[in-house]
């Protein structure tokens, strides 16, 4: 109550009910004759007004106050954050009746199944689960206390709550968007089987809800407390019969979004672990052939296959579900944006950092200069550069601890490049066919090295080694590709070609967990942003980068508008390569940079502009105090826009050579003062005439309702209205070739 009553006051609502109520001459009596009453039921209509506040607010735009509970109520367990609930029945056995959206009323769950699924010495049993439900197109509520368990079944025991850990203990040593670890409530249900083979095996499954976001994660946990080693060959850790969006065979439910740490998809291939299947049970369906894909499973497809050693425990793979409320490609983007940037805070990592081709100590230190002279904050020694991160020999370790101690006596943070995959080691290393048993006949990438083998066993502690020794603060590495598997029975990380897959990925997340908890900035190739890592490629074609320099410009923003749907600024990197790079002739390259200045300028403001560090690799960043001054003047200017610019992407429109394109970064819950900014939009002019034109900026998402002071650049701010559809119209003029910045407040 003295909660509810400093709302009231903060928010001038008691001034404004108690006029209402003295004002109407009813209320009036009541409130002089049964005051205390009178308050109570005041009281009591404002808090359901206070809550459906929260409810109804759009969480992409508005702080959610709500916060995450496990509560009891009954038979049955809910998950509840204000934006989404989830509610087991937990009596005869645990199964799932409700997977809700709380603010659009939307229902997910038409039939219960088992709560997950295990194989143990290739047999398969459901953990938890009731049956009896025939009509699998809905769930009414009166049908499920009649719902039976099956005694061959893991039975539910009881459940725990706590609070939510981190998963990765991460350390911050470079500017981010956001410094918090996510928080949230955890919920753990017991699981045991009365099945002889079983004893001593308990189930646990995991859930966690999260705090302002429409999120949930689940995986499962087995302990072996048997005296035998157990295998497990595959545990399904989600089970929904979700609704369907329509009964078409190939059309998937769209407002279920699942991530999960296995699913590491690059633009290349994926390693595949959610699952769309038919549920031929659901025979209402509208599909003849009930053909509708609406079963939701996740697993690793090639499965686990590892044994559990008596008092050994083993962790299935992490699935996070993202309840989604529209159809709308930016919306649904922006959610998922907003899922990375809150639940895995390290992407919203963004040093600045340019690529240098060399490890020769002059070139290093000097670049180290220019890099403290402009303003940037890290010095990759890329690819080509010389460096060697597996020779340990305390010669090179001395050699490039000299040079991270001086670039951090700069303020300037130093990280390598080491390749794994696309090189051969040797027929008893690298990865062996399953057909041909040949090495690299199997490898993703025509050849590569197996990393359970003793030399990838060994690379691995090499690279922390040299971390460790030197002092690095950041890697760059190209592999190990997750989704290679290996026939070897000979290697010691795993057993044979069943667990290569497993094993494989599991070590090299370990080491990327490990790297993320000591501080150490990580750009991989693939999707390892649950596991630790900082950055993937945006999405290029590296030989476009031998096309005339007017070319890549142009791609490079097709590129930024395309890599960013699901991806914050943060995630993705570019690359502009100094000199020259997969072939090309002059008019490719940008050295010497005094002569291709202006290119040099429209290529970084696009990049940074975008809020995207690209891979600037050469030999220097500037060889003239002109290029130098355009160099520090471009990064003065990104530190400080850097809030807004590493803010979302909303895309206006897409670069085609034809008439203007742009984007524009929306920060609804920037503060409102004068040094904090609501949007920022970059438009582009690729004609060679000025464009002169009134365009529409759809400003819903920068949170501003009514009006936006808006500015060309840094002058004059003007005062526009809102459309009823919150955006507003405003006349713009882009010089050829050019292009102009509008600031929003």
């Amino acid at each position: 109550m003295i909660k509810t009553e400093k709302w009231i006051k903060k928010n001038n609502y008691k001034k404004k009910y108690i006029f209402t109520i003295q004002k109407n001459q009813k209320f009036k009596s009541m409130f002089k004759i049964k005051s205390a009453l009178a308050l109570l039921l005041f009281i009591v209509i404002l808090q359901f007004q206070v809550s459906s506040q929260v409810i109804t607010k759009d969480w992409l735009i508005h702080s959610i106050l709500e916060r995450s509970q496990i509560k009891e109520e009954g038979k049955y367990l809910e998950l509840n954050n204000g934006l989404i609930s989830r509610k087991i029945y937990i009596s005869p056995n645990a199964t799932t009746t409700s997977f809700k959206n709380l603010v659009t009323g939307e229902e997910f769950v038409r039939a219960v199944k088992p709560e997950a699924q295990i194989v143990i010495n290739n047999k398969t049993y459901n953990i938890g689960g009731l049956y009896g439900q025939s009509e699998k197109a809905y769930l009414e509520n009166a049908w499920i206390p009649n719902f039976k368990s099956h005694p061959e079944d893991f039975q539910f025991l009881r459940y725990q709550v706590e609070n939510l850990q981190p998963v990765i203990n991460w350390k911050c040593n470079t500017w981010a968007s956001n410094k918090k670890l996510p928080t949230g409530k955890h919920l753990k249900l017991f699981f045991k089987s009365s099945l002889l083979e079983l004893n001593g095996i308990e189930v646990v499954v995991h859930y966690t809800i999260y705090d302002e976001i429409p999120v949930l994660s689940k995986w499962v946990t087995v302990e072996n407390k048997s005296n035998n080693v157990v295998k497990i060959n595959q545990i399904v850790n989600e089970w929904l019969a979700v609704v369907e969006d329509e009964s078409s065979v190939t059309k998937l439910p769209q407002k279920l979004y699942i991530e999960n740490d296995i699913n590491l998809a690059s633009n290349i291939y994926e390693v595949q672990s959610v699952h769309w299947l038919k549920d031929t049970a659901f025979t209402s369906q509208v599909n003849w052939g009930l053909e509708t894909r609406c079963i939701l499973k996740t697993y690793p497809t090639l499965g686990i296959n590892i044994d559990v050693k008596p008092n050994e425990s083993f962790t299935s793979m992490r699935t996070y579900e993202l309840i989604l409320d529209s159809y709308d490609r930016e919306r649904n983007g922006l959610a998922k944006r907003r899922m990375y940037r809150k639940l895995f805070p390290w992407t919203s990592q963004n040093p600045i950092f340019m690529h240098l081709l060399s490890s020769d100590p002059v070139q290093v230190k000097s670049i180290i200069d220019q890099c403290a002279a402009t303003g940037y904050e890290m010095v990759i020694l890329s690819f080509g550069s010389g460096l060697d991160m597996e020779d340990t020999s305390m010669q090179n370790i001395n050699k490039f601890k000299a040079l991270a101690d001086y670039a951090h006596s700069k303020n300037i943070l130093i990280g390598c490049y080491s390749l794994f995959s696309s090189r051969s080691i040797g027929p008893e290393t690298d990865v062996i066919d399953p057909k041909t048993r040949l090495p690299n006949k199997g490898a993703l990438f025509g050849q590569a090295p197996c990393l359970a083998s003793q030399w990838g066993i060994d690379y691995l502690k090499k690279l922390d080694y040299f971390l460790d020794k030197t002092g690095f603060d950041m890697l760059e590495h190209d592999g190990p590709y997750p989704g290679d598997v290996c026939a070897s029975t000979k290697h010691p990380g795993h057993k044979g070609l069943d667990d290569s897959q497993w094993e494989q990925l599991q070590m090299q997340k370990k080491f990327y967990r490990a790297l993320n908890a000591k501080g150490i900035y990580i750009n991989a190739p693939d999707w390892y942003f649950l596991d630790g890592s900082n950055k993937i490629g945006l999405g290029y074609k590296e030989v476009n980068f031998s096309l005339p320099r007017p070319q890549q410009i142009i791609l490079n923003r097709q590129n930024i508008y395309d890599g960013f749907w699901d991806k914050t600024p943060s995630m993705g990197w570019g690359f502009v390569p100094l000199t020259k790079y997969q072939g090309g002739t002059e008019d490719a390259i940008l050295e010497p940079l005094s002569e291709h200045l202006s290119d040099y300028k429209s290529l970084m403001f696009q990049f940074y502009g975008a809020g995207v560090q690209a891979c600037y690799r050469g030999p220097r960043l500037y060889d003239t105090d002109s290029t130098k001054m355009v160099v520090k003047n471009m990064i003065d200017w990104y530190k400080k826009y850097r809030d807004i610019l590493n803010a979302d992407i909303i895309h206006l429109r897409r670069a085609d050579g034809r008439d203007w394109d742009g984007i524009m970064h929306v920060d609804p819950n920037a503060p409102h003062n004068n040094n904090s900014y609501k949007g920022l939009v970059l438009l582009y002019n690729p004609l060679h005439s000025t464009i002169s034109k009134k365009i529409s900026l759809p400003l819903y998402y920068t949170g501003l309702t009514n009006k936006a002071f808006i500015s060309v650049e840094a002058g004059v701010a003007k005062l526009y209205n809102l459309n009823r559809d919150y955006s507003v119209d405003i006349d713009v003029s882009i010089p050829a070739k050019g292009y102009i910045w509008l600031l929003i407040k």
